[in-house]
């Protein structure tokens, strides 16, 4: 009897072992992904405090990096094109605290003083069902000195069927290169530009400076994995155990 209940459990063992592996891998990837998490954080809370350069001149974009320029507060001067805006749908932002609802980024392409073209996210309108007949505030004629951050495109969600909606006329990924090539903007940098302040406003209010509010909950996801392994590791002992003992008792007498 007791062979045979030894010989029962070889399945189970190797299933929990396999399951425990597993949830202890998915808890030390949360850890891994804590520590990501954390120098996010603090490259984004070093780059947003930093003080504002002059935006890098166009010869130079083509070496430009996401990952080493993005969120890089620059400041320049630019001319915005009249009736040229795209409107972007937003329910919040990990940077704004001005987007508490649904509504629409507004995005204006802006002439640079060497013809090149900048798109600026010059801010966020309210609207509970917005369109990109939305009404916003007119871009400020004239030159205009704006501070803000340098973005890269947004990739489109896997759980969205279409970037861009024809008939509404409505975005909802922030794909400024996407945008321009749809209103025929011509070419423009392979960032844009998320405004911070500007002089002279337009009737856009500035978000005043941006900063991360970034979710890190990966440490309470991998307590979570490795609680769960330790749950079926106790479980299983307790059942081979009792397992075992049934057998013992079962044993049959001289």
């Amino acid at each position: 009897m007791m062979a045979r209940a030894k010989r029962g459990l070889f399945v189970p063992v190797v299933m929990t072992l396999a399951a425990g592996i597993v949830l202890v891998a998915l808890g030390t990837w949360q850890l891994e992904r804590k520590a990501w998490k954390e120098d996010l954080i603090e490259t984004l809370n070093r780059r947003l405090t930093a003080e504002p350069v002059a935006l890098p001149p166009p010869e130079r974009w083509a070496a430009l990096r996401q990952e080493q320029n993005e969120f890089t507060r620059v400041r320049l001067r630019a001319e915005y094109l009249p009736g040229k805006d795209a409107v972007v749908w937003a329910t919040g932002s990990a940077l704004r605290d001005d987007v508490k609802s649904p509504g629409v980024f507004v995005f204006t392409p802006a002439r640079l003083a060497s013809g090149e073209v900048v798109a600026i996210n010059r801010g966020f309108v309210a609207n509970p069902k917005p369109t990109g007949a939305t009404p916003r505030p007119a871009p400020a004629p004239g030159t205009v000195e704006i501070i803000g951050i340098m973005r890269w495109p947004e990739p489109k969600g896997w759980e969205l069927t279409a970037a861009f909606d024809r008939g509404a006329q409505l975005w909802f990924v922030r794909d400024h290169r996407a945008i321009a090539e749809e209103n025929g903007w011509g070419p423009v940098a392979p960032f844009y530009i998320e405004r911070e302040a500007q002089q002279p406003p337009d009737g856009l209010p500035p978000p005043g400076a941006l900063k991360p509010n970034v979710p890190n909950n990966h440490l309470q996801y991998a307590l979570t994995w490795y609680g769960l392994a330790l749950v079926l590791v106790t479980v299983f002992g307790f059942w081979a155990w009792s397992r075992v003992q049934e057998a013992r008792t079962e044993r049959p007498g001289p």
